[in-house]
């Protein structure tokens, strides 16, 4: 599993110990396509990395039905969650087609970085990043969604 992990961009640049830190709270897993990784408001006791296929990343409202509000590849991870009291799921994760992820059980995982603050810090920069990206991804679904930013009002 260490070279699993340590082969995945999220997780390129950690030094070896913290690399078999992680790969002692992780497991290969297979999906389905259409089955659900996690649903919101379920526990975000864990966070994938996705090895192979595309996870939907998608929010129901009861007016609006289910949006999709991103996609997750190759290489990336998926869900922060895991890292964010309450630690709970606010949206849905839904396989596009048959997945391979690396799960990583994040109450061992939390708890390691408890005991390597270095390791909480190391990942919390990981983790940051992919919020960034995630959280511009959605602005410009929103910006395709209603209009462009003349239309905003100031």
């Amino acid at each position: 599993m260490d070279q699993i992990i340590s082969e995945q961009p999220f997780f390129q640049g950690l030094e070896v110990d913290a690399i078999a830190l992680i790969a002692g709270c992780a497991k290969n897993e297979h999906v389905v396509a259409g089955a659900y990784l996690f649903r919101e408001g379920e526990d975000a006791d864990v966070f994938f990395v996705v090895r192979h296929g595309r996870v939907a990343l998608e929010l129901h409202s009861p007016s609006g039905g289910t949006r999709l509000l991103d996609t997750v590849e190759e290489g990336e991870v998926l869900g922060w969650s895991w890292l964010v009291p309450p630690h709970q799921w606010f949206l849905d994760a839904r396989a596009v087609d048959e997945v391979s992820v690396v799960s990583i059980d994040a109450r061992c995982l939390r708890g390691k970085c408890d005991q390597d603050p270095a390791l909480g810090y190391a990942l919390l920069q990981r983790v940051t990043r992919v919020m960034y990206h995630r959280l511009q991804s959605a602005r410009v679904r929103l910006l395709d969604m209603y209009g462009s930013p003349r239309d905003a009002v100031h």
